[in-house]
């Protein structure tokens, strides 16, 4: 197994932190390992999961968006129609699709890092390593490991005010924004 380096923001979960998602995502967050990035407020922006949940399910993804306001800016992307545009770029660009090819190998060694849930051992999140199917996912990738890993999520987040590659707090301007997210 290859060894990474630690994730740049990554803190232990607190009980307020558990509070603070049930709110963000209007249920409770399960599989919590620890909080991988925070807002610039520091509330929980993306979550570490464990790659089998606590009832034995496994859960592909390692990196979940909690952040109501990125969520929902993301949601408005997608529905744009933008993966599909992602998507032909990767067929298209040999460099883009080799650096994406790396991402996802870096999502399968960091859920490595914690356990293994034989049925998703192979699979990423967000349509990685050949496509762009959630920009949430690959979205949570970029905002834990930081600039250069992702370089589809790297493009999308940086073209958010505020998300990438510091995470700015929008979460009070946002927060008629942030209900509708859930």
């Amino acid at each position: 197994m290859t060894t990474l380096p630690d994730l740049p923001h990554d803190s232990p979960a607190t009980p307020h932190d558990l509070e603070v998602m049930r709110e963000q995502l209007g249920r409770d967050m399960r599989g919590v390992v620890s909080i991988a990035r925070r807002c610039g407020c520091g509330r929980p922006a993306v979550v570490r999961t464990a790659p089998r949940l606590e009832d034995g399910t496994p859960f592909p993804t390692s990196f979940y968006l909690t952040l109501p306001w990125l969520t929902l800016e993301l949601s408005r992307l997608e529905a744009t129609g933008m993966m599909a545009e992602l998507s032909q770029r990767l067929e298209q660009d040999e460099q883009l699709a080799a650096a994406y090819r790396g991402a996802h190998e870096r999502y399968l060694a960091r859920r490595a890092e914690l356990g293994d849930a034989e049925e998703v051992r192979h699979v990423s999140a967000g349509g990685m390593p050949t496509r762009v199917k959630c920009l949430h996912a690959v979205a949570g990738q970029a905002l834990a490991e930081g600039p250069g890993v992702n370089p589809i999520a790297d493009e999308v987040l940086a073209g958010i005010p505020g998300a990438f590659p510091e995470l700015t707090c929008r979460c009070q301007a946002a927060g008629e924004d942030a209900a509708e997210a859930r």
